[in-house]
């Protein structure tokens, strides 16, 4: 026999021995035991890997930010120094001689120079000394008439000679005949000059002279 023939041959043989255990009741325990072992098996069948989902995105969180306050500068403290010790010598309370002695100087000094010095003595012209035999003015006969009368001032610059050097009217009497009469006068005098310090210089000097009625 041909293989062919002996693989129908068995296929044969097994469809009758199929009918005869559905027959027998056989089959529905083969088709229980077959079902419950594919359904285990197919549980038991790996499933394919499915891809993992991507990871969530991390939602930002605001954040407050704090403002940063500068820390407080620490005081710095400077020691304070310490006065050092001076020792200081014993002092002689009595004076050098020598010491004393330029002191009183320097005082006497000192009250000397501020002292102001005495102004010299000044003694003033005059025109009354008996020896000088100075006339008096003659009165205008034409003022007598009239009645004029009145004194006069003579200002008169006199010399270190007792010369009458420069003579002018510094009061008038009113009357113009009476003035000119003591200037006249005032100029031919003699006088006795005036000193500073006991030497005679010029200076000017008032001359009164008075004209009155008898």
């Amino acid at each position: 026999m041909s293989r062919n023939l002996r693989i129908v041959g068995i296929v044969l043989l097994l469809h009758v021995g199929a009918l005869w255990a559905l027959q027998a009741g056989l089959l529905r325990r083969v088709v229980e035991v077959f079902v419950p072992a594919q359904v285990l098996v197919e549980m038991h069948t790996p499933q394919e890997d499915k891809p993992a989902p991507p990871p969530p995105v991390p939602t930002p969180i605001k954040t407050r930010q704090t403002p940063v306050t500068p820390p407080t500068p620490l005081a710095v403290t400077t020691p304070t120094p310490q006065p050092s010790e001076i020792t200081l010598a014993p002092v002689d309370p009595s004076p050098p001689v020598t010491a004393a002695v330029k002191a009183s100087s320097n005082a006497t000094a000192t009250a000397t120079t501020a002292a102001p010095p005495a102004p010299p003595k000044v003694e003033l012209p005059s025109s009354d000394a008996d020896y000088l035999n100075n006339p008096f003015p003659p009165y205008p006969a034409l003022s007598k008439r009239m009645g004029e009368q009145g004194k006069v001032i003579i200002r008169t610059l006199i010399g270190a000679d007792g010369t009458a050097q420069d003579a002018s009217v510094f009061k008038s009497s009113g009357f113009d005949r009476l003035d000119q009469a003591a200037l006249a006068t005032a100029r031919k005098w003699r006088y006795v000059p005036g000193k500073r310090a006991g030497v005679a210089e010029a200076m000017w000097f008032n001359v009164p002279f008075t004209f009155v009625l008898e």
